[in-house]
């Protein structure tokens, strides 16, 4: 049943509707009463739609599992509650059966496995959404892992794309996460990643590419890809021994220091993303193993992210701008990716880049107790929401990535400090590009703190001040949206109640049904054009 085209769509769509039209009723029954019970009524509310969205996407599999995942690192814009349900999708992808995935190896290998593989372990090491992963050793006497695709996932993929972009439709006309982000675009975006996943042809030549883009460093590892029995949906490759890079019982007992591990997988994550914009696209633990002398071992180059090379200018200026203090250049970069839509309140977001900034780089959250830095994480997330940010689809990939990598990184050391650790990369790079990296640079970003004093203590004084601004003006910005909003669901209902009358009118000699149906029918729909055309340029301001 689950693999049947029409139940999948039904299954999915539905699921996804009813989520929304709880939200929206939600939102209208505690409309200016958000108290601290309606908080706790909101999480509950949201913690069990994670838990039915789990267990759909462990029923029907598929595409509804790589959704979760990126969805359990989405914190801009997910709930806290909804994450922790999702948190373990990762590791509860049922396998498939030992004979299902032999006739896989097969169909692809024109024959027994036998004529390929010495042996091979019946039971998987790992499995996933796409596919499942073996150990077996060639007639070579080489042990290897052996990447099997999960019966027919291409169809169910493609069946639960067309699901994926009823409900995108869904989202874009109903929720502000729909307005706030180019769906179409990321739909296209997810398309091409996760189709090219399917094509293990594809894996193979990142692997290939990663392989001799690290065969120099020592502490960095890439398996080895065999290309002449690897086909479209069976993978092999250099079988590898270590543990996740978060099991931190291993690290302990082979003297691994866990705050130079992570430098140095920093450091590897920037490399990929500054030097030539191609990066792991899903380095979740499962991915990233390290062996008994530390070696970084990456695995699992399915989805491999692209930054376009005109990118890279917007992304070195917003660099320069944080480590300049230059925050209209920040802005400016944010622009020039995309990330704000035309109407963004450039003023209010370049205090915010700011005042986080400035907070971390001086350490205030070390200092800082933990409502004030609550406050401020809070008021981070309450403008990504409110702000017309979005996310361009080029990015959602690397917004994953980066969400993942990070989690990572607190994993194995809680007082890692992000900026110390990504400077000198950072800096090499801006050297290398821009060649703007000069001793005065550096000496300057030296004296940052004291050559910021004025400002911030200026920034300090205002700051109560704006915001109260702040508060007020979103405050009549959220009533005003609530108003046309409701006057826009009234036009609907008042056109949708009159209808009938039309109909109704043929069949009926009364002159007053005869003429006033269809008058208040053609009034209905006048007035819900207007309402929506007042909206629209609502949100257009």
């Amino acid at each position: 049943m689950t693999n049947i085209a029409f139940f999948r769509i039904f299954m999915i769509v539905k699921m996804a509707a009813v989520f929304f039209i709880q939200l929206m009723l939600f939102e209208r029954r505690h409309r200016g009463r958000w108290t601290d019970e309606t908080n706790r009524k909101w999480e509950a509310l949201v913690k069990k739609q994670a838990a039915e969205y789990r267990q759909t996407a462990l029923r029907l599999e598929g595409l509804l599992i790589k959704l979760g995942q990126f969805l359990s690192t989405r914190a801009d814009v997910m709930p806290k509650a909804f994450l922790e349900e999702l948190e373990d999708l990762i590791d509860r992808v049922p396998a498939v059966q030992w004979k299902e995935a032999k006739a896989v190896m097969e169909t692809e290998w024109s024959g027994p496995f036998e004529t390929i593989l010495a042996h091979i372990d019946e039971q998987p090491v790992a499995s996933a959404s796409i596919g499942q992963v073996y150990k077996a050793t060639l007639h070579s006497g080489e042990n290897v892992a052996v990447k099997v695709q999960r019966p027919d996932i291409d169809r169910i993929i493609a069946v639960d794309f067309k699901a994926v972009r009823i409900v995108m439709s869904l989202a874009g006309r109903f929720t502000k996460f729909g307005r706030q982000t180019d769906l179409p675009a990321l739909y296209r975006e997810m398309t091409a990643v996760i189709g090219a996943e399917l094509d293990f042809r594809s894996e193979l030549a990142n692997g290939r590419y990663f392989k001799k883009r690290y065969e120099q460093f020592d502490e960095v590892d890439v398996p080895d890809y065999n290309s002449e029995i690897s086909t479209k949906r069976v993978l092999v490759m250099e079988w590898i021994e270590g543990a996740r890079i978060t099991d931190l019982n291993f690290l302990e007992q082979n003297g691994i220091d866990r705050h130079t591990l992570a430098e140095r997988l920093t450091t590897i994550f920037l490399e990929q993303l500054l030097q030539e914009g191609r990066f792991h696209a899903d380095p979740h633990p499962g991915n990233i193993l390290v062996r008994a002398d530390g070696t970084i071992v990456l695995i699992d180059f399915g989805m491999v992210g692209m930054l376009p090379a005109a990118d890279a200018t917007y992304i070195r200026a917003m660099i320069e701008g944080i480590l300049m203090e230059d925050y209209t250049k920040v802005v400016d970069g944010l622009e020039g990716l995309q990330f704000l839509l035309p109407h963004a309140d450039k003023v209010r977001l370049k205090r915010v880049i700011q005042a986080m900034v400035d907070a971390y780089t001086s350490q205030s959250f070390t200092k800082m107790d933990d409502l004030a830095v609550g406050q401020l994480l809070e008021e981070i997330q309450l403008i990504v929401k409110q702000e017309p940010v979005q996310l361009p689809a080029g990015f959602a990939f690397l917004g994953r990535a980066f969400s993942t990598f990070i989690g990572l990184l607190h994993i194995l050391d809680p007082n890692i400090d992000l900026m110390k650790v990504g400077r000198q990369p950072v800096l090499n790079w801006l050297e290398q590009h821009a060649g703007k990296t000069t001793p005065q640079t550096v000496l300057l970003q030296s004296l940052r703190p004291l050559l910021s004093l004025p400002q911030k203590l200026s920034s300090a004084l205002d700051e109560p001040v704006r915001h109260r601004e702040q508060q007020d003006a979103h405050r009549e910005k959220a009533e005003m949206e609530r108003y046309l909003l409701k006057n826009r669901r009234d036009a609907l209902l008042f056109t949708a109640l009159t209808f009938p009358t039309v109909p109704a009118a043929l069949w009926t000699e009364q002159t007053a049904l005869l003429y006033g149906g269809p008058a208040l029918f053609i009034l209905s729909i006048v007035f819900y054009w207007r309402s929506i055309r007042a909206h629209r340029r609502f949100l257009q301001k």
